[in-house]
């Protein structure tokens, strides 16, 4: 693996585990992201404009360029959000 790859991947680790952070101190962030992300779901720009919602809504910042953590979160929820859909 190239010295980048391994950098990005550090990095990508580390976002997500200052995240897990905010999340274990704050638990109705995900709460709230679940509820933005229901809201958006469905729009053409719906990662965009979830990344936007939760900066304005938590103390989750998502820049405007969103990195590999920001669009795994992102994923992720939207992935919960289907599953909650398909179990309905």
């Amino acid at each position: 693996m190239a010295n980048i790859e391994v950098r990005n991947r550090e990095r990508t680790i580390e976002e997500l585990r200052m995240f897990i952070k905010k999340v274990l101190v704050e638990p109705e962030i995900i709460g709230t992201s679940l509820e933005i992300t229901r809201e958006l779901i469905d729009d053409e720009n719906a990662d965009q404009l979830i990344g936007e919602r939760l900066s304005a809504s938590t103390n989750v910042k998502i820049p405007v360029e969103h990195s590999e953590a920001d669009t795994l979160f992102i994923e992720l929820l939207k992935e919960v959000v289907r599953d909650e859909h398909a179990l309905y």
